[in-house]
């Protein structure tokens, strides 16, 4: 069986916002530590020897082609696919497995968010593999990370019993949980974060979503309708498609419906970065955990993270005196000061932002 990978490259540019904008998300960025290259250059470059260059599909905005395309120059120009407009992840998932079905009906397909950082990528190819094979068995896998604190940010996987050597059945999908609810994860030993990366044969996806979600498999029926009358009516119908598919995500359509999954239980140093925390928490850190740039000082000063992002030839210094646990921020027309804790809060910005009209800065 061939093996195919999916990457969603979607986002709205808002959880690192100075840095990413709407026309330059989080993927496009370089957020992991000792990495230069963006997070979803990296998330390609970790397939190397699962899976070749012709087979990886990248799924993202029509907005967004043309910047990840040149983020990802060692990929085919049709390995693009462009959303014309944003409706979660089942449709982009159900619309690309198609699109990989035409192409092989037998292939089994793995997806995976394009803005993750994984510490060891030994031990996540490892893990891929695992998950493939159990796919090619029949039920839809994903992958359950070993928690290590009591996070109330994540959903959770919580598993059943062993259905083969490092696979386990799932027995539900758990929704972020409070603190006690977590404390009580992380003792079961049954509990893991869902991970949001997916293994799954093409037919037994497109099935799964005919029984759990008709209305998008009638809209993937025209499509393959479309496709079949040639280039124009297939772009027509992939508009049409986009436009009235129920904006539903692939966990709530189909994962938490399937009466048969399976997790594979897995602990490769995985991060979701989800904020300029996690961003600090990655980062390589003084000895009194401030994660500067080299132009940037803290004195008497812990906790920080300062960020000097300006392209600009006339580089000024940033200095932080005597302040713990802030986030800093500077790009060439905004500059960022929040709370490290509160980093989830960036968003108050954009919205505050998008009220005002300035449309310049998102």
């Amino acid at each position: 069986m061939s093996t195919f990978a999916v990457v969603l490259a979607g986002g709205s540019g808002t959880r690192f916002w100075p840095a990413s904008r709407r026309d330059h998300p989080k993927q496009l960025l370089a957020l992991g530590p000792k990495d230069d290259t963006s997070l979803i250059a990296a998330t390609v470059r970790r397939l190397g020897g699962i899976c070749p260059p012709e087979r990886i599909l990248i799924s993202t905005g029509a907005r967004l082609l043309e910047s990840t395309r040149q983020a990802l120059p060692e990929l085919p120009r049709d390995a693009f696919l462009g959303e014309p407009v944003a409706r979660n992840t089942a449709p982009c998932i159900a619309w690309a497995t198609q699109c990989v079905a035409r192409r092989d009906p037998e292939a089994t397909l793995m997806v995976l968010p394009s803005d993750h950082h994984i510490g060891d990528e030994e031990a996540f190819r490892a893990t891929l593999e695992r998950a493939i094979g159990s796919a090619e068995t029949g039920p839809i896998t994903t992958i359950g990370i070993q928690p290590t604190r009591p996070e109330t940010g994540y959903g959770y996987i919580e598993a059943a019993d062993s259905v083969g050597e490092g696979v386990l059945r799932v027995e539900r999908f758990v929704e972020k949980p409070d603190r006690t609810r977590a404390e009580r994860f992380m003792r079961s030993g049954r509990h893991f974060w869902n991970s949001g990366m997916f293994f799954f044969r093409a037919q037994g996806m497109l099935s799964a979503i005919e029984r759990h979600l008709p209305e998008l498999h009638r809209g993937l029926t025209a499509l393959e309708r479309a496709a079949a009358e040639g280039a124009d009516a297939e772009r027509a119908e992939i508009l049409r498609f986009f436009e009235t598919a129920p904006a539903v995500s692939i966990d709530y359509g189909v994962m938490e419906k399937e009466a048969s999954l399976n997790v594979v239980p897995a602990s490769f140093g995985w991060s979701d970065l989800g904020s300029w925390h996690s961003a600090w928490e990655l980062a390589q850190r003084d000895p009194h955990d401030n994660a500067l740039d080299p132009s940037c000082l803290a004195l008497e000063s812990s906790g920080n993270l300062v960020m000097d992002l300006r392209t600009d030839t006339a580089r000024r210094v940033i200095a932080a005196v005597g302040v713990e646990g802030l986030c800093v921020v500077a790009t060439d027309d905004a500059l960022l000061v929040i709370p490290r804790e509160r980093a989830q809060d960036v968003r108050l910005v954009v919205d505050a932002l998008r009220e005002r009209g300035r449309d310049d800065l998102l």
